[in-house]
Parts: structure tokens; sequence; C-alpha cells
């Protein structure tokens, strides 16, 4: 992490800062928020890869009497959908500290005083509500939720609007926040609605979202504050603009196929009512051309000597590899395991083309 970026403080030279160790444990846990949105996205396609999404029938609770799966009774796929509910709650966990790290070194611990107060407002917004909608035969816990959810979307607008540095940082740290008590919300009326596919579909869309969006604190937690000027020409900007459309169109596409194939997270429930065929032919057209679109910029940033050309080399290698493997899985019948692999790699890919988004530009050197 550059020096940059977090503010130095005097020191022996055995003795590291206390900002620098602040900023050592940001990295890390960057990272590993990084790498839990990642891996909660193969968790989540385990679920319905293995026809888990009903391994609990009930949210929060698992069961009308247990808070965790029953074993003689759900077997496997009680404790698959279950798992996955626990790594929601890491996922938060830590999501939580990058947060709390962020406000320690660029707000301060009156910032970090003002958050608690706003959680010990939201838990007592939320308890409220759930008293109030338990009577009326409500779904309380989901109305709760989304009380909950709003006090911390107030918290994140108070503290983006309140820090004097880092804003960026503050931003994307409580984006990433907010995304996952989202993400639990929407986990638990993907549940009460019985895995409705476009809920399903959704809900995958939004852990996606949220992988690049931990990428992108990754690259500007290396990134020095201050103005940014555009580091390649303007064509190259716009037909890398114009491969995200493609990317974006790729994905969904990719959601509505896999809604309307077998995959659709319990044997009982009813598809989109597309043709998965149709739909799997329209998914790889769109998945062709921004191949080709990454293979150009690739070759251009190259022959340019452009700033993201590494990064774009890394893309055009992912790229090629989720063709090949949704070209396999296609041929082979869709077995579990490679619709997994295509759905991680999926993430993974977008998250790369976050990265060469935020390389289109470059700091202004300062004049010492």
């Amino acid at each position: 992490m550059p020096e940059t970026t977090i503010p130095a403080t005097p020191t022996t030279r055995s003795t590291p800062p206390p900002s620098a160790l602040w900023g050592r444990a940001l990295t890390v846990f960057a990272w590993l928020s990084f790498l839990s949105e990642t891996i909660i996205i193969g968790t989540g396609g385990a679920v319905r890869l293995t026809g888990s999404g009903l391994g609990c029938t009930e949210w929060p609770l698992c069961t009308p009497e247990s808070l965790v799966p029953i074993v003689e009774v759900q077997g496997i796929h009680g404790m698959i959908e279950f798992g996955n509910r626990l790594m929601t709650g890491v996922v938060g966990i830590i999501a939580l500290v990058v947060v709390l790290l962020v406000l320690r070194l660029f707000s301060g611990r009156r910032a970090l005083i003002t958050t608690l107060w706003y959680a010990v407002g939201g838990i007592a917004a939320a308890a409220v509500a759930y008293v109030i909608a338990s009577p009326f035969h409500i779904p309380a816990f989901p109305v709760a939720s989304a009380v909950l959810l709003l006090a911390v979307i107030a918290a994140a607008v108070h503290a983006v609007r309140t820090t004097p540095a880092r804003r960026d940082l503050v931003l994307l740290s409580w984006l990433t926040l907010i995304g996952v008590v989202a993400q639990a919300l929407v986990g638990g009326i993907t549940v009460l609605t019985g895995l409705n596919p476009f809920i399903v579909g959704f809900h995958y869309t939004s852990s996606l979202l949220l992988v690049c969006i931990t990428a992108a604190f990754l690259v500007r937690l290396k990134t020095a504050p201050g103005p940014r000027e555009r580091a390649v020409p303007a064509w190259f900007a716009a037909v890398t603009h114009v491969t995200g459309l493609a990317l974006a169109v790729t994905i969904v596409f990719g959601v509505l196929t896999t809604g309307s194939g077998p995959h659709s997270g319990d044997a009982d429930v009813l598809r989109h009512g597309f043709d998965a065929t149709v739909l799997a032919h329209v998914h790889s057209w769109p998945g062709y051309i921004l191949a080709a679109l990454v293979l150009f910029l690739t070759v251009a940033a190259w022959v340019l000597r452009l700033e993201p050309r590494r990064w774009l080399l890394v893309l055009v290698i992912a790229i090629l590899v989720q063709v090949g493997v949704g070209v396999w899985q296609a041929r082979e019948g869709l077995p579990p395991v490679l619709v997994g692999i295509h759905m991680v790699l999926a993430s993974l890919s977008a998250a790369t083309y976050t990265v060469v988004v935020l390389h289109l530009k470059r700091s202004i050197p300062v004049a010492p």
C-alpha cells in the first residue's frame, strides 16, 4: 500500500508507525473481502447445482423449529444450503471490518463512534419493525432486514459526506457492506418465493457486482489520491466501454440460460419458460463478440504500450478459458461442476474487466 495514501507518524526505525499497521491490516482484509465474495459465488452455485436451493425451507431459520438443518430430515441438501448461509455471515463480517479500518485510517475515531450509533439505531429500528409487523402476519424478518438495510445506507451517506480524504475508498467499502446486507435480504426472499428464477438470477448478478466492487477497492487502495488523467487514446477507451457492454449482455443471457436449464436449484422449481437450447446459442453470440473485442484491445495495448496491457492479457486468457468451458459444458450436457466453474469464471472475468477500466486513467504527478 503506497505511503501516500496513509498518513505518516513519527516513529523509530524498528517499530512500524500505527498508520502503517492499520494500512497493512486494511490490505489483508481487502483481499479477504475479494476472495470471500468470489468463494460465496462458488458456494451459492453449489446450492443451485446440487438441487439444495430449498434445503432450508425457512428464512432466517432453516426449519420452522430450528436455526440449523436437521440432518436426519433434510440430509446433505440442508447442510449445503446452511453452509452458504454461514458463508454470508463470514462475508459480512469481513466487509464490516474493511469499513471500520477505512474509517479508522481516513476519518478518525469520531467517525467510528458515529457509525456505531447508526448500528445501534438501525438494530433498534429493525427490532421495532419486527414487533409491529408480526401481529399483522406480515413477513416480519424481511421487514426488519429492510429497515436495517436503510440504516446502513444512511450511515454510508453520512460517512462519505463527512470523510475529508479518500472518499473513493470510503464509498467502495460501504457499497460492499450495503451489498452484503442487501444480498442477505434477497437470499431470504429467494427462499420465501420458492426459488423464483428471476430473483435467483438477480441474486447471482448482485454477487458478481460485489466481486467487481471489491476488485475496484483493491485497485484504488494502491492508487495515489488526487486528480487523474486519461492514459489511453479516446478511441481505445470507447472500445473498452463497448467491450463492457458486450460483457454485460453475455452475463445477462448466461443467467437466463442457466435459469431455463436443468440447474434451477430444486427439482420441483419452475424455470423461466424460455427454450434453454435457443438461449444457449444466443448467449454464445455476445460471448464470441466479447472475446474478439478483448483480443483486439490486448493486441492494440501491447503494440502501443498502453497502461492496461498486462491486465488485458489476463482478461483475454480468462475470456478464452470461459469460452472453452462454455463450449465444453454444452457438449457434455451441462455437468454441474463445469457449470459452477463457468459461473465463478464469469465473476472473475468481470472483476478483471473492472481493473482494466480503472487503468484507463493514471494519477497526475504532483509537482514538488
